[in-house]
């Protein structure tokens, strides 16, 4: 399992590279003004839809539903399941296609209420989410596609896609000239990226012969099974980007540049919940139900425990890189072009509030798993509902204190209700079984957190004094520098405070 995880990691990580890439270069040419509050929030309405119905939704119920079915009744059963569905999915995105694209307008005007006051900035915004819209189609079948190749245990053409998307924004993005804006060229970048994962992952789908058709759906007891499963898992998505709605909202009232702020700090962010968390729950997942289905309890215990093990172990050095220097990785990764230093210490600040809810952000996808993968999306939707209820009122409470930070430290308060919840259920349906291995580890975990982020506060000044001769590399040169210190120090006290024994029992199976 841990293998396949690094594998999904690792090609996550690749999108994740490609993505600050191509966030580089929306930072040197959109810079954090209105063209680029524009195109954000025409970017994140069709991923605020993906979320609910497509990778958050969805793959809890299918990936789940379509391992137990293929485990207990045979390839042509979930092949007919798969086929089912996948009528019912494109059908549905059509449909919503077609009524996003006749009340753009209205969906701005509800998502980002605050640019009716700049008309450029809110006709800008509509004509870029119509381009970007139809991106959801694309993206909704992939999804599908994806889940079935995951509960195969193919892993690599799902977790690739995403980099189709950065790949694609950055040569839109190179003929810029050649559309009506910049925001144009990176809108059309998008769609033409959902055509292209399209491509990828159903070829590979196709592959294995596991490719869905169009057939006349039947409500037979699998689909049935499959909507009861899907019902709370939507409204517990729903819940969440509700809450990632209201950022949108209430940002788009504060001064310019705050939506960029945001995306760009949760751009880093998102790099550890990417590699880390989604990819530990990816894999878990379709694991822990072909053990539950086949009556192995114990394995299923056994690989959420490794999950959730595995995860602290890279996610640690990332939480304390992100709360002890994020202005330093902000100035590196984006201050060139129209991208300012006040641009990279807002966003610095913005990333270091989010950075406070990393670990329940990277853990919760492993700990949904227990009930995920029994068939019982409706308890986790309870905690994602309280979580996102809290995390909306502690954005109306900080947003004027703290501007753009505010919503991101509300983000992470609600964020640690969703887990600590969810862990309690867990614990009172007796669905939890942390081991002893993991709870000798937690603490250990602690204190490595603690000496690494007192290394890293202690060594920023005289590193980035070392390298105050290099202009433009000065920032790229100290966060490298700081990296090597960091990660050797790192090491160093996963060797003093685990050994090397511990690194080894990754490859045990119960």
């Amino acid at each position: 399992m841990i293998q396949r995880i690094l594998t999904v990691g690792g090609l996550t990580l690749l999108s994740r590279v490609t993505g600050f890439a191509r966030d580089i270069i929306l930072a040197a040419i959109l810079g954090a003004g209105p063209v680029a509050d524009a195109f954000f929030v025409a970017f994140r309405l069709p991923n605020h839809f993906r979320a609910i119905f497509a990778e958050g939704a969805f793959n809890a119920a299918f990936v789940p539903a379509y391992a137990r079915i293929r485990e207990q009744g045979g390839t042509e059963r979930a092949g007919i399941f798969a086929d089912r569905i996948f009528t019912l999915l494109l059908a549905s995105q059509i449909v919503l296609l077609a009524l996003a694209l006749l009340f753009t307008s209205q969906a701005i005007d509800l998502l980002a209420p605050g640019f009716t006051r700049d008309p450029g900035r809110f006709a800008l915004a509509v004509d870029l989410t119509r381009i970007t819209f139809p991106y959801l189609l694309f993206i909704t079948v992939v999804t599908l596609y994806g889940g079935i190749l995951n509960a195969l245990q193919h892993f690599a053409a799902a977790a690739a896609a995403s980099t189709l998307l950065n790949l694609s924004m950055m040569a839109t993005l190179g003929l810029a000239a050649f559309f009506p804006s910049a925001g144009h060229a990176a809108a059309w970048g998008v769609v033409i990226s959902g055509v292209l994962q399209v491509m990828l992952v159903g070829g590979d789908a196709w592959r294995v012969g596991a490719l869905p058709v169009l057939r006349w759906p039947e409500l037979d007891a699998d689909v049935r099974r499959f909507f009861r499963a899907l019902g709370p898992a939507t409204v517990g998505s729903m819940g969440v980007q509700l809450a990632l709605f209201a950022d949108t909202i209430i940002a788009s009232f504060l001064a310019a540049g705050a939506i960029s702020a945001l995306y760009y700090a949760d751009r880093l962010n998102q790099l550890p919940i990417g590699v880390i968390g989604i990819a530990a729950g990816t894999v878990v997942l379709p694991e822990m139900a072909r053990r539950i289905a086949a009556g192995d309890e114990s394995g299923a215990a056994h690989a959420q425990n490794r999950s959730i093990e595995f995860t602290l172990l890279l996610a640690v050095p990332c939480l304390a890189a992100f709360i002890v220097i994020p202005e330093l990785l902000m100035r590196a990764l984006f201050a060139r072009g129209a991208f300012t230093d006040a641009d990279a210490i807002a966003a610095g600040h913005t990333l270091a509030a989010y950075a406070i809810g990393l670990l329940p952000f990277v853990l919760i996808r492993s700990s949904v798993a227990t009930f995920f993968a029994r068939g019982d999306t409706a308890t986790p939707v309870k905690a994602a509902l309280v979580a996102a209820a809290v995390n909306i009122g502690f954005k109306f409470l900080l947003m004027g204190p703290l501007a753009q930070v505010g919503l991101a430290l509300a983000t992470s308060i609600g964020a640690w209700i969703n887990l600590g919840l969810v862990l309690w259920f867990s614990a009172r349906s007796g669905h939890a079984s942390v081991d002893e291995r993991l709870r000798q580890s937690l603490p250990k975990f602690a204190v490595i957190g603690l000496i690494l982020a007192a290394v890293l506060w202690l060594c920023q000044a005289p590193v980035s004094d070392l390298f105050s001769q290099w202009h433009h590399l000065h920032n790229l040169a100290a966060v490298a520098l700081l990296a090597l210190i960091g990660g050797a120090c790192y090491v160093a006290l996963l060797l003093a405070l685990f050994g090397p024994r511990w690194f080894v029992a990754f490859r045990t199976h119960p």
